[in-house]
């Protein structure tokens, strides 16, 4: 069979999920990752190779590359949430860790997590990503140009691929151009130089080549079938091509090299094609009067399971609800959405936001991470795994969450809440994504890129500020209340707020009104009520409730 028939593409899970938005640390260099390579395999009985747990990855990351403990954890457990596991799994985890009453049983707990060693350093590696270089910002390489526009347009033409993390054209423009650099990281050290290269005589292990399908799939002759990249590079015809002996079961580092380089093309499944080619949704209105067109496209007819992306830019001024089997287990990204109300309402595998302005998102449970990047004035309500921030400004977020928030550079005026809604199908979409209620970190977040003084970047909601959120529609299920239930000083304002509402009542019940009273005292209430509607925008949220006409009804999908 020749090679021209196989075809390998970048993941694009990993570059989503697991880069974080932000340059990474010094350390994370080539030079270093070598020497922790090396160090890991000396230290195979101490829990470094090839499985490396996290006390031994504590004390590299601490005590050699000088990380903070938050910091080496940090990355440790973004690569562990990356591994498939059961939502049973992941709701035991959940339980052990809520069930620690201090530091040091959450450590004794930790200690038992291991990952896989070569695909960690994998992992490490591709932090890079986002790697600013001056170098290559003063040439242009850093910034938007006409090449990268053209190379994952939006649904218009134009790009909304800036953000490296969701771009599969700089996935797989990094892994080909660093390729040599990631296999030199898997090889036994007797295979490199004193100076740590490879050599033409250079072999490289079944184990390596597998740990590279952490990045790297494929399939043949454009089959729907995906494989991973170890089953294809030892599938029996294609040994030549790839570099596998049979005799020293080992791949020739030079011919796999090349054989990768040569079949490695654009992800069938990734943002690029799903923009190009993807199904387009009719699920948001157009409205009148505007130049800007809302535009949903979403790859869930043609990808597996795992590869499912869905896209929307540019809804404007409208209420858009969705519970839909195409958002079940996507990415989602959601660009340039202003003063909308939007509800996607499934359980999802990880959104982004970026863009937008003066809108509210309502998310069923997001299983991975949930990312927001240079919003204004967004208001989020979810529950996630992660919930990290960049260069927003005025943003609220009502979340529930097993990990710290993160917050990373340009944040201002960031405010904190618990989670404070519910729908029939919550606890349900949970249970799918193995989240639980406990624990939950909400008001624990964590400055990743300390700018400026804490208190600018963000508050938590004071409770005299807080009042639940209702979502407002039917829909079949049995949560009936908020899962976890709230924060004590919470339910207390409430509770009194709620006091304060029958104490009213019963003033105006023995107030003796008479029958035209009341119904200029009703005419009245209704008067301020609606004003206060139209002075706080609530208005616009009730009348985009109301169902289109039936020629420019929101299509099911």
């Amino acid at each position: 069979m020749e090679h021209s028939a196989v075809h390998l593409w970048v993941r694009t899970e990993p570059f989503i999920v697991g880069t974080l938005p932000l340059p990474p640390p010094a350390k994370f260099s080539l030079h270093y990752l070598r020497k922790i390579s090396t160090y890991v395999r000396t230290r195979a009985r101490e829990g470094g190779f090839p499985r490396l747990f996290w006390p031994t990855w504590r004390h590299i990351a601490c005590g050699k590359l000088q990380l903070a403990r938050d910091i080496a954890w940090l990355y440790f457990e973004i690569f562990d949430s990356l591994v498939p596991r059961t939502p049973e799994e992941h709701l035991e985890w959940a339980e052990l860790v809520s069930s620690c009453t201090c530091e040091e049983d959450v450590e004794k707990q930790r200690s038992k997590l291991s990952v896989d060693t070569l695909q960690f350093l994998l992992f490490l590696y591709i932090q890079q990503l986002n790697k600013v270089s001056l170098r290559t910002s003063l040439i242009g390489e850093e910034w938007p140009s006409p090449r990268n526009r053209s190379a994952s347009p939006d649904l218009t033409g134009k790009s909304i691929c800036h953000n490296k993390t969701w771009n599969d054209c700089s996935h797989q423009a990094f892994v080909y151009n660093h390729l040599s650099n990631l296999l030199e990281l898997l090889l036994d050290p007797e295979q490199l130089t004193d100076a740590s290269h490879s050599t033409h005589k250079s072999l490289v292990s079944p184990e390596a080549v597998q740990a590279l399908s952490f990045l790297i799939e494929g399939t043949v002759s454009k089959a729907r079938k995906v494989y991973p990249l170890h089953e294809l590079a030892l599938w029996q015809p294609l040994h030549s091509e790839s570099g596998f002996s049979k005799t020293s079961k080992t791949f020739s580092f030079s011919k796999l090299e090349a054989w990768l380089k040569c079949c490695l093309t654009t992800n069938p499944f990734g943002t690029s094609a799903c923009l190009k080619t993807g199904k387009k949704l009719a699920w948001a209105q157009q409205v009148e009067g505007t130049t800007k067109r809302a535009k949903i496209a979403c790859n869930t007819h043609v990808a597996p399971k795992i590869h499912r992306i869905v896209v929307m830019t540019q809804v404007y001024k409208q209420t858009l609800a969705k519970s839909s089997e195409t958002l079940v287990g996507a990415h989602v990204k959601i660009h340039r959405c202003n003063e909308s109300f939007i509800y996607l309402l499934s359980p999802l595998r990880s959104v982004t936001v970026e863009k937008c302005r003066s809108s509210t998102l309502v998310l069923g449970p997001v299983q991975t991470t949930l990312h927001l990047h240079s919003c204004d004035n967004v208001k989020v309500i979810a529950v996630c795994h992660r919930l990290s921030i960049s260069s927003t400004t005025g943003c609220t977020f009502h979340v529930l969450t097993p990990t710290r928030p993160l917050l990373l550079s340009g944040n201002q005026m960031v405010t904190f809440g618990p989670f404070h809604t519910h729908y029939p199908m919550l606890e349900d979409h949970m249970a799918k994504t193995g989240l639980a209620t406990v624990p939950n970190y909400w008001d624990k977040p964590m400055v990743v890129c300390r700018e400026h003084d804490d208190a600018r970047i963000f508050r938590l909601l004071s409770p005299c500020e807080f009042y639940v959120f209702v979502i407002p529609f039917e829909m079949e299920g049995d949560t009936t209340e908020i899962p976890g239930g709230l924060p004590p000083a919470y339910q207390k304002a409430l509770s009194q707020r709620e006091q304060k509402i029958h104490i009213w009542q019963k003033t105006v019940k023995e107030a003796g009104l008479t029958k035209d009273q009341r119904k200029q005292f009703q005419v009245l209430v209704e008067n301020k009520f609606y004003e206060w509607l139209i002075n706080t925008g609530q208005s616009q949220q009730l009348d985009s409730l109301v169902p289109p006409a039936a020629g420019s009804k929101q299509a099911a999908g």
